[in-house]
């Protein structure tokens, strides 16, 4: 049992971001706490919606916690709003992982090809130095792109181009990295890179070699929120004992059951109703 931070937005109306991790987190046993980065109504895809950022809210709670002497084993980060915003949560990692605990990265900035609407340069920036005190950061094939200063490429990489871009986030300081929505030699697939040592907070097998990569058949399916059920699935198993490789598999397929059993829903923008399919996980 390990007691795991999520730093991310809450949304109101759909199962996406902390919404979508806690329930998972928690029925996978580790008691979750929550740092949010902002409340925004709903998913941005309505066309309608309200945010509002809590910079302020974090920099009051951090020194509370720490009066209080919380500690945590592992701190997840995800969406920031502000460069002022992301410079607080570096920093706050860099304290954490300073104090032994495990941190984990989503650096979510984009998708496509492209930043996010309102993700700056300066904000790629910060984000690299999150990656580098990352025990494990998970970007998509774009976010990893923007990591690591290389092209992205629409058609996809060679296993040669994509472990190259496994060494260019691994180059930040980030110790291991796996990159999702990537298309290797034709194929998709999720890739990873483990670290050259042992780490103190969750299992890797040295003797599989260093970078892994692990297929699978695309849904025609778009929900919101599945990279954040991923994530959670991914940690939660992580800090259950279960190694990287695996931990990275057994995400990629819950995932994709529970697309399949929830592909006829109409509205995907809502995301998953994850608390509906924990006999998935």
């Amino acid at each position: 049992m390990k007691q795991i931070l999520l730093i991310n937005d809450v949304v109101g109306y759909s199962h996406v971001g902390m919404v979508a991790m806690l329930p998972i987190l928690t029925y996978l046993g580790h008691p979750t706490y929550n740092l949010p980065t902002a409340l925004v109504s709903n998913t941005l895809d309505y066309g309608s919606f309200e945010t509002l950022e809590t910079t302020a809210y974090m920099r009051g709670t951090i020194p509370v916690w720490e009066k209080l002497g919380f500690k945590f084993d592992a701190v997840c980060t995800g969406l920031m709003f502000s460069e002022e915003q992301a410079r607080l949560v570096a920093d706050y990692c860099k304290q954490l992982h300073a104090e032994g605990t495990t941190v984990f990265v989503d650096p979510i900035m984009g998708d496509g090809g492209r930043l996010y609407n309102g993700i700056s340069q300066r904000q790629v920036e910060l984000m690299r130095e999150m990656a580098s005190v990352a025990d494990l950061t998970f970007p998509n094939y774009t976010e990893a792109c923007y990591l690591a200063g290389c092209q992205y490429k629409a058609e996809g990489t060679t296993w040669a181009e994509a472990c190259a871009l496994l060494d260019g986030i691994a180059a930040l300081g980030a110790k291991s990295a796996i990159i999702t929505s990537a298309r290797v030699d034709g194929r998709s697939c999720v890739i990873g890179r483990r670290s050259d040592e042992p780490l103190a907070g969750f299992t890797q097998h040295i003797g599989d070699g260093r970078y892994f990569r692990l297929e699978y058949d695309e849904i025609p399916v778009s929900f919101h929120g599945t990279g954040d059920i991923f994530s959670a699935i991914l940690i939660g198993h992580l800090m259950n004992g279960e190694a990287l490789m695996e931990s990275t598999r057994t995400a990629m397929d819950t995932v994709s059951r529970l697309i399949e059993r929830n592909r006829a829903l109409p509205d995907k923008c809502r995301g998953i109703p994850i608390e509906q399919c924990l006999d998935l996980l």
